[in-house]
């Protein structure tokens, strides 16, 4: 059993009827510029081959944290 055609047909018709068709263009144009800049990003991060300093300095630095204590 599962999803047929008809099924996904009729959940695309509520969407459109929800969201109408201007904002699912809106949606959708976000969402692959979204898609887009994150696959650059990881290419980047690729060439790059090695973590920025400030990542490495984080990385190999000690966590060290302060409480307030009342006594």
């Amino acid at each position: 059993m599962g999803i047929g055609i008809k099924e996904l047909l009729v959940i695309l018709v509520i969407v459109i009827v929800v969201f109408g068709t201007k904002k699912l263009r809106n949606i959708g144009t976000d969402l692959g510029g979204a898609i887009k800049n994150f696959r650059s990003a990881v290419k980047e991060g690729e060439a790059d081959g090695k973590p920025d300093e400030k990542e490495a300095d984080t990385l190999e630095g000690e966590v060290t944290s302060k409480t307030n204590e009342k006594d």
